[in-house]
This record gives C-alpha cells, structure tokens and sequence, in this order.
C-alpha cells in the first residue's frame, strides 16, 4: 500500500495542493542540471515522503542523504541542501563546504531553505564564510496533506516557542498556509478566533490579504468558515491517554507522517531486530472504517470480520459456488493483507491496555477531570515520583492536575517540584521553569474555573455508549473534548451563546466576516434549517477549516470527523495543524536535554 495518501475523496481539492508541492520540488531539481546528491534535513524526509515517492527523485538524478556534521560521502559534483531554518544546520552545511575545500573536491552547492530564507541562518553562513560558496533558494513548503482531510505545518515546537521562548514566528507561518490555501479555495468570509496566537494569525492573514490580495469575486467561497483555536485553550485533552484505535496507536507507537515504525515480530515477521514502516492512512480501507472508533470498539469489529471471513471460506469448501459468489469471496480474500495487519497492531494494543498501570491511569485521569478527590490525585502523582516512573508519563498527570485546579496549593506545589528534582535531576530546573513560564504546572493564585466550563459545556458524560456514540466523549470514554465542545458551539451558532464562558478560558476571542461576500452569516451557512436550505442551492455542503495552534491529537480528529457524519450536520471539517501530537510530544519540547 502506497505510503503517500490517497485524497480523492476529500472536501476540497486538497491533490491539487499537493501536485504543486511535487511540481515546486521537481523544477528546483530540473533546474539544477545532471546527476545530483540531496542533502535532506532529516526532519523533512517524512514531510518529503509524503508529497513525492523515492523513485521520482531518482528518476531527476537524485542521490538521497540525510544532513548530518559527518562529511559528505558522495561521487555527485552538484549537492543540493534541503533544510529548514535552523541554526545547527547552518554549521553542518559550514562544515562540509570547508571539507569540501580542504580535500580539494569541486562541488557545486546550492541551499534551499523550507519554507522561506532566514535572516540568522544566512549571518551565520557568512560568519562560517561559506556564503559565497552557496546558491541559495526557497522552497516553499508551508503544508503537508497527512489524509484526506488533515494538514499538517510541520512546526512541532510551535506551542513552546510561543509562550516560552516568545518567538512568534510560527504564527506567520500558519497565516501564510491559511492564505495559499484561499488562493485555491477563494477567500474565507467568517472567522472565529479563540486564544492570543489565534487572534494574532488572524491580523497577520488581513495583513497579507492586503499585501497578497485574494480575488474576492461574487463566486461563493468553497471555505465557509475558520475556526482558529489556541491549543492553550484547552490542554486538559491532550494530557488525557486518547482511546480511539488512531489516538491509541500513536500513544503506544508513535504515529510519525502517517506512518509507525515497529519490531517486524509484531506483524508476525520472524526477523530478528528487523523494523517494518506500516502506513496508516485513508488508503487502507479497513484502518479508515476502524479509525476513529473506541479501541474496545474495534477488537468486536476485526473479530466480527474474522469470523465472517472464516465462514465464508467453510462455505466455500462444503458447497457448490455460483462464478458471482465465488468472485465476491475472491474480492473478500483482497482484504485479508490488511484484515492481518491490523488484528496484529490490536493485539500488540491490548498487551498495554490490558496492563493494570493503564487502567490504573485511566482511572485517575478521569478522577482529575471530574474534579474529584484532590488529595488522592496528589497522593497517585507523589507515589509516580518515588517509583521514578518516565517523567513524561509523571508530567502529563502533574499538568492536568494543575489546568484543572488553576495550579496547586503553594504547599503542594513546592512539594512536588523538590521531589521532582531529587528524583529526575537538579538539571529539570528548567523544565519546569518552562512549564510554570507556561502556565502548564505553577502555584494557585485564584480560585479554578474549570468545574464551571466543565458542567456549561457538559463535558463529563455518563454512560457513554461507546458501540454506538450519540456523544463526542466516547473518544475519551465519558469525556467529551474541550476543544471539540468549543468548535461544535462555534460551527452551530458562533461564540455569542457562550460568551461568559469564553471568558474564563485563557486568551481573547473574536468573530468576524472578511471579503465583500453578502450571502448571509456563517450562522446561516452552518445552523440547522438554514444550512439545508443552503446545501440545497448550492448543491454541496459547507466546508469548516479548524486550525489548531499547538497541535491536536488523533482523538480530537475522531471527534471532528463524528461531528461532521451526524445525520443533521450539513458541513464537512478539514483539519489543519501545526502538529499532530499527543501528551508526550506536547511535552518534549519543554523538557530539557543535557547536551
């Protein structure tokens, strides 16, 4: 099954942006004419595999390699970088130039930076006095599709940038992808903003609009509505283990560009120490039916087909077939690749979510959610510390304990820190430096809102029926997502029934229409009746772009794909994203590493 996503079936043309990606890397290649070694920042070959496949680039005289300080093994005289904007980089780029120079290679090297050229990184060429040595391009890259209705910027550590580094410059990333995108799309008239980054995107996408204006002609756009939504807002949901078969797999495997890497013995290879790449995109056919179900969910669903399948081959042997029957069972045996690679990876699942430790933390997150039994909460957590159990798995509870409470107890919280050190290290100062610069893990200060949003937005549902979900919590098993609660709102009838709610969640929140479009609010392109109506004159449904700055896990995607297939929604969800992520690879970027 192919690696690249098939999106043939997605609510817009989301190929065609990809086709453009592909032309952009394939004419930087033309141009540079000859055999060629390509020097990718190892960050970029999973982006990279996802818009063009090896064989192409071979096919362009492409030598591939990943940039690394060691010197370049290569017999191509022409070396063409691929590198985003990073300061290290810039000194293994430096580093190969001299090599190059003191083995006396003749190399003709040229530099294209993803998605635009940086100021630093240029000083820091001429500094290493390489500069001249390079020819030096863009290669503007601002989006990878990941599926057929998710895009990802690619900017992992956009959300720590952001509040602990104050560097901003991912936010005008994001508004430059936004606006490519209503380059092909048409503008989009209504804009609804929560969070300090979310505002700020959408001032800098008016600005570029008036710099790089979008024809606004009387054409309907075939965006209707952006939703922008700071991951701030809501970092309850990402701290919580995700229970959908997607969000699962990327808790225990580690969903990297649609794809896991895994011991080959798992998918029943008998190669020792061998890894196999498994694709999980929309290609699959079984993975995009299971996807987005609950975990218990799909161990019925695959033992339901199993069985199927397994009588279907008994009524082959016992009795006579008619040509029809003998061909729909031939089309049946067709699945069974993918039928077998998923009754593995659930079996490997359910090794972990089986363990007591699992169903222990469950337990105790939904505890922490529900706002219950604070001093047991903290007792789990202290208890976590003395086992040294990862500091991830301890920061993720710690984290969600103090969102939830607006912060711990001056007591507690310099309690825990003390025991933090002492068992992870004096050198985790700074990670929790930067998680209290954060807001992630500080003391109490004023009194938690969270009990108030969590019963307005009606975000703990009981008995939740995961089989058959009414509900958006049967993602999380009984918890409905912040997030999602606050898109639904948005999508149904815009911030302005839930205004004094908006404001005891962190940062500013706006609503407002763009272009000179007269067609009528968002309210009525997206809210009941009217969007019947709508869907009826123009013969299609609308289309929502939600943007989340900071990340979104798989199981908020889940959530916004079950919104968008209830019989009465009359709109379709693209999802775009700095970053899909989940607790741990939210966290990571806050925690320091001794170099």
């Amino acid at each position: 099954m192919a690696q690249i996503p098939n999106l043939d079936n997605a609510p817009i043309n989301l190929a065609s942006l990809r086709e453009q990606s592909q032309r952009e890397l394939i004419t930087i290649l033309k141009n540079i004419r000859g055999k060629k070694c390509l020097v990718i920042d190892p960050n970029l070959s999973g982006s990279l595999s996802l818009i063009v496949q090896t064989a192409v680039l071979k096919e362009h005289g492409v030598e591939l390699r990943h940039l690394s300080a060691e010197p370049l093994e290569t017999e191509c005289t022409k070396v063409v970088y691929l590198v985003r904007g990073q300061l290290d980089l810039m000194k293994h780029i430096s580093l190969h130039i001299h090599d190059n120079a003191s083995k006396g290679l003749q190399r003709e090297c040229f530099l294209y930076f993803v998605p635009r050229r940086s100021v630093s990184c240029e000083q820091i060429l001429k500094e290493e006095k390489v500069h001249d040595s390079l020819t030096i391009g863009e290669y503007p890259l601002y989006m990878v599709l990941m599926d057929e209705d998710v895009i990802s910027f690619e900017l992992e550590c956009a959300y720590k940038e952001c509040l602990v580094d104050s560097d901003t410059s991912s936010l005008w990333h994001i508004a430059k992808a936004i606006h490519k995108l209503e380059s092909s799309f048409g503008l989009i008239p209504n804009v609804r903003a929560k969070g300090k980054a979310s505002l700020r995107v959408a001032d800098i996408l008016e600005r570029v609009q008036t710099e790089e204006p979008v024809n606004v002609s009387d054409v309907l756009p075939e965006i209707s509505t952006l939703i922008l939504l700071d991951r701030e807002v809501d970092m309850v949901t990402p701290m919580c283990s995700q229970l959908t078969y997607e969000g699962l797999l990327d808790e225990v495997l580690h969903v990297n560009n649609g794809s896991v890497e895994l011991d080959a013995s798992i998918m029943g290879v008998q190669q020792e120490g061998r890894k196999v790449k498994v694709p999980l995109n929309s290609s699959d056919k079984l993975f995009k039916e299971i996807r987005d179900l609950n975990f218990e969910v799909v161990v019925q669903v695959l033992r339901q087909k199993a069985t199927s399948m397994k009588q279907d081959y008994a009524d082959i042997t016992t009795t006579t077939q008619t040509v029809s029957e003998l061909k729909d069972f031939v089309k049946k045996l067709n699945s069974l690749p993918e039928m077998t690679r998923h009754i593995n990876l659930a079996q490997h699942l359910s090794t972990f979510t089986s363990k007591p430790s699992f169903l222990g933390r469950l337990d105790m997150e939904h505890t922490i959610v529900e706002s219950e039994s604070y001093d047991i909460c903290f007792e789990y957590i202290e208890e976590m510390i003395h086992k040294q159990e990862p500091l991830i798995s301890v920061l993720r509870l710690l984290v969600l304990l103090s969102v939830t409470n607006s912060g711990l107890p001056k007591k507690h919280y310099d309690y825990l820190r003390r025991e933090l050190l002492h068992s992870y290290g004096f050198e985790h100062m700074a990670t929790l430096n930067n998680l209290e610069k954060a807001g992630l893990f500080r003391k109490q200060e004023m009194r938690s809102n969270w009990l108030t949003v969590k019963r307005a937005l009606h975000l703990v549902v009981e008995d939740t029926d995961t089989a058959n979900p009414n509900d958006i919590a049967y993602v999380f098993s009984g918890y409905a997502p912040l997030s999602i609660r606050l898109i639904q709102q948005a999508i149904r009838s815009g911030w302005r029934p839930i205004e004094e709610i908006l404001k005891l969640l962190p940062g500013p929140h706006s609503e407002s229409k763009r272009g000179g479009l007269s067609r009528g609010s968002s309210f009525e392109l997206l809210s009941g009746v009217s969007n019947n109506v709508d869907k009826a004159a123009v013969g299609r449904r609308s289309i929502v772009l939600v943007v989340f700055i900071g990340g979104v896990t798989f199981a908020e995607i889940s959530a916004l794909r079950f919104l968008s297939s209830q019989e009465l929604a009359a709109y379709d969800i693209v999802v775009a994203t700095t970053k899909v992520v989940n607790g741990q690879a939210l966290l990571d970027p806050f925690v320091e590493k001794l170099t």
